[in-house]
């Protein structure tokens, strides 16, 4: 029997994965998984999503199932708005800052 270690995860599977663009791929994936679940939900075919989303069939296929790399999160967000969805951005101070100089973050929220 081999013993199995477990770690904590941080929330973010990319940062767990040891990967520099962490953040921004859980954006990403965050509103991949959006537009899927809006693309299913109003029973699109991928070639009519295409069409909607002003995307190749192709390229829709992989944000559909998780491949978005080289897809920008401002197209992500075009193609929430062509899914008749609003789109709100909120900059504000970060909540607390530990080092002097350190970065916000980008989160996704959904209403």
């Amino acid at each position: 029997m081999t013993d199995i270690t477990i770690e904590k995860s941080s929330g973010n599977v990319y940062a767990d994965l040891g990967m520099a663009d962490a953040q921004e791929m859980l954006v990403k994936a965050k509103l991949a998984s959006k537009i899927s679940d809006i693309v299913k939900r109003q029973n699109l075919t991928q070639q009519q999503a295409a069409e909607l989303l002003a995307m190749p069939q192709p390229k829709v296929s992989q944000m559909l199932r998780g491949k978005f790399r080289g897809i920008s999160e401002a197209k992500m967000l075009e193609c929430l708005a062509r899914l008749g969805r609003d789109i709100d951005i909120v900059v504000k101070p970060a909540r607390r800052r530990s080092v002097a100089g350190a970065a916000g973050r980008v989160n996704v929220v959904f209403a």
